[in-house]
């Protein structure tokens, strides 16, 4: 069988990468450590909404977006985090653990002879310590960091096309909407992926030829918005 797509691209933080855990792990163990108790649910919901302004306010290297957006969060829950503690985040970030069949998918992914990317809202040196909890290696890397910018801006995408070429290309993100025009416009095709509940849908999907526009993916709408990084 012909493979759909010559290139598959992710968002890296909550589509291979469990980030909700990650995220309110680091929240509660450093809340702990204050002598104070926060609810996961409440610090998940006050990420959600916090950490895309940030990015969005100005460009600063992601570990700043995340002590911003840890200090925010925790104030907003009633926790007086002192900012020089608010690096938690960043530190925690490489202990992050992909879902349990991130790697199973990427490897039926790459025995189909598909090239693999990441393009994701993070710095190099933080992916370069998340990298290494895959099995398989990535063709196309492209970062806020690279970029100057975070997605859902154009500059991600169109870096990628300019590397990528003419190869048919996808783009998996757990917070796809169906195709867009401006999906269109960067000539590439989007799919969802509902996390973190699901069987074998990520490779099965992405190996199976489907119609052109894509349909996305069956997707519950989720607290920390997973597909954006």
């Amino acid at each position: 069988m012909t493979a759909p797509f010559d290139i598959v691209t992710f968002d890296c933080y909550g589509t291979l990468i469990d980030w909700e855990s990650g995220i309110a792990g680091a929240f509660l163990r450093a809340a702990a450590e204050d002598g104070v108790t926060v609810d996961r649910k409440a610090v998940l919901a006050a990420y959600a909404s916090v950490e895309p302004h940030v990015e969005q306010e100005h460009y600063r290297p992601y570990r700043d977006v995340l002590a911003e957006t840890a200090a925010r969060v925790a104030h907003s829950l009633g926790w007086p985090l002192a900012f020089e503690r608010a690096h938690f985040l960043a530190t925690s970030l490489p202990e992050w653990r992909p879902f349990a069949d991130t790697n199973p998918a990427l490897e039926r992914l790459r025995a189909a002879g598909i090239r693999l990317g990441i393009l994701s809202n993070v710095d190099d040196d933080l992916l370069a310590e998340t990298r290494r909890h895959f099995t398989v290696d990535f063709d196309l890397i492209v970062t806020a960091q690279q970029v100057r910018s975070y997605k859902p801006g154009r500059a991600h995408f169109t870096m990628a096309r300019e590397k990528i070429g003419g190869a048919r290309w996808l783009h998996a993100a757990e917070s796809n909407q169906p195709r867009r025009p401006a999906d269109a416009a960067r000539r590439r095709a989007g799919a969802g992926v509902s996390r973190p509940h699901r069987a074998r849908r990520l490779a099965d999907h992405l190996i199976t030829p489907v119609p052109r526009p894509l349909p996305p993916l069956r997707r519950r709408r989720c607290r920390c918005r997973r597909g954006r990084a």
